[in-house]
């Protein structure tokens, strides 16, 4: 296992890559972070347990790590391309509120999705609060690459080397359905030019608007991923990541940004586009159509709550499939993934439970993270062994779902020491991001629920101890009596569940 070296798949050259550090021992990287004018559909919320993934996995493998995850609270339009309105201004007028609280009412809803999720903490710049950067860029990039019309300030892609090499656009099929999501502007000299400043119109105010060369306005969606990039990371920074539909049109653009700001050349060198590595993860895909917010009611973590299921059970089914490819969502499928938890939950309890029965005056070591220095906490062949195969899995582009079999399997190991079977599986639990879950913690009260959790548990205990006394009707009558309230008691139940709502 020793220091396996870990192999990331890179969108721009289309190949598995060796992952080698900017700088020695440091990992920068940054991923597209959400528009907060509405609440975040569990689609978006993939491209985070993906980003997370990635950056445990870098932790995990001893690299320092800094990562930014960005908040686009200006300049994002109802397209992802040069239409429409501001969906923050939109937002604000829907609701009636202003765009400043509109965009922390949502940012906050974002973060709390965030912690359910296990996702560990990022930085989170605003895009509002780089607005005079984003100016000093234009001024910079413009009199070489920017033109300027009467709606803005706009980025001449024909000004930049291998424009859109990134996207589908050149490199695969579907040339015509990428250039059709581009609006086309009046004035503009090519079809993907695109802006980097827009102007007021004329008589109108925004919410959210600033002086600049060009006029009042505000900045182009793009602008601040290359702004915000360059400032916290400096290029070229690491890995670049975002979900799949970035990988046409915003990220190119981006990528042309950066290429325009430091005066690079062509993307046959990667680092020109100001990433060594850019990374996409693939959709969620949800067959009744409710997951765009366009739709109305989306499927929103908030909703699986309600309906009973822990959010850690959306984290493991994104991580049963490998981020490259389509995730489809359904509820059995979230239901299996639950299971699957729980199981995992009721062997790890056995472990300690064993432990506590052998070595009950003993501490249990508290496991380092590194690879590497996991392997010299362990002596016995097998968990070498399994240790090893979940390493070759994870630096395999991380290969979740086969790291996820090795993790099942150190937990199934017999006839091991339990200390360091205890602390591979730790180990494990962090790279994946799964934490402990007591039954307790995994009960949550779907939205209308009569009876809270604490009640039924104590309902069961007096259950238990009529059946011990032999009074089976007064535990027939409390079965009946949590039934009627929507409760379900599982007797016999092989995860030691017992019981759900």
């Amino acid at each position: 296992m020793t220091d396996t070296p870990l192999k990331l798949f890179n969108s721009l050259t289309r190949e598995l890559e060796e992952f080698i550090p900017v700088h020695p021992g440091e990992a920068r990287v940054y991923s597209c972070g959400p528009t907060v004018y509405n609440y975040q559909h569990i689609g978006n919320m993939r491209a985070y347990v993906f980003a997370d993934t990635l950056g445990r996995t870098l932790r995990w493998k001893g690299y320092k790590l800094t990562h930014v995850v960005n908040i686009t609270d200006v300049g994002h339009l109802t397209s992802d391309a040069d239409e429409g309105e501001d969906k923050m201004e939109r937002m604000a007028a829907k609701e009636g509120k202003s765009a400043w609280d509109i965009a922390r009412f949502y940012q906050d809803d974002f973060e709390r999705d965030l912690g359910r999720l296990n996702v560990q903490p990022k930085q989170h710049p605003r895009a509002t609060e780089y607005v005079e950067a984003m100016i000093a860029w234009g001024t910079k990039i413009a009199p070489e690459h920017c033109y300027e019309l009467d709606s803005g300030l706009y980025f001449d892609v024909s000004t930049v080397a291998d424009y859109g090499r990134l996207a589908r656009a050149v490199t695969e099929e579907g040339a015509e359905e990428s250039r059709g999501r581009i609006d086309t502007v009046e004035g503009k000299r090519n079809a993907a030019d695109f802006a980097i400043w827009r102007k007021t119109p004329a008589g109108e105010t925004r919410q959210m608007e600033w002086d600049s060369p060009w006029g009042k306005g505000a900045p182009g969606w793009h602008l601040e991923c290359s702004v915000m990039g360059e400032k916290l990371l400096g290029f070229p920074f690491d890995i670049h990541t975002g979900g799949i539909d970035h990988r046409e049109i915003h990220h190119p653009n981006e990528i042309a940004q950066n290429q325009a700001f430091c005066g690079c050349g062509g993307l046959d060198e990667a680092t020109h586009s100001g990433a060594k590595i850019w990374m996409h993860n693939n959709f969620l895909v949800e067959r009744s159509g409710k997951m765009s917010k366009s739709s109305g009611e989306f499927l929103r973590l908030q909703l699986l709550v309600d309906k009973g299921y822990h959010p850690l059970a959306y984290r493991m089914m994104c991580l049963q499939a490998h981020y490259r490819s389509e995730l489809e969502f359904s509820w059995e499928g979230l239901g299996a993934a639950l299971t699957r938890l729980k199981r995992i939950e009721r062997a790890y309890s056995r472990l300690l439970d064993q432990f506590e029965e052998k070595h009950s005056n003993e501490s249990l070591p508290y496991p380092r993270y590194r690879e590497y220095t996991v392997e010299e906490q362990l002596t016995h062949f097998g968990l070498l062994n399994i240790a090893r195969q979940f390493s070759f899995a994870l630096s395999d582009d991380l290969n979740t779902p086969e790291a996820i079999k090795f993790f099942e399997e150190a937990l199934r190991a017999k006839r091991v020491p339990l200390d360091e079977q205890i602390t591979l599986v730790r180990s494990m639990r962090y790279a994946l991001g799964l934490p402990r879950l007591t039954p307790e913690r995994f009960r949550l009260s779907p939205t209308g629920a009569m009876i809270r959790p604490s009640k039924v548990n104590e309902a069961l205990k007096e259950r238990k101890l009529a059946k011990e006394q032999g009074d089976y009707q007064f535990a027939d009558q409390i079965r009946e009596a949590l039934e009627a309230v929507g409760v379900e008691v599982m007797d016999g139940d092989p995860l030691g569940w017992e019981w759900k709502l």
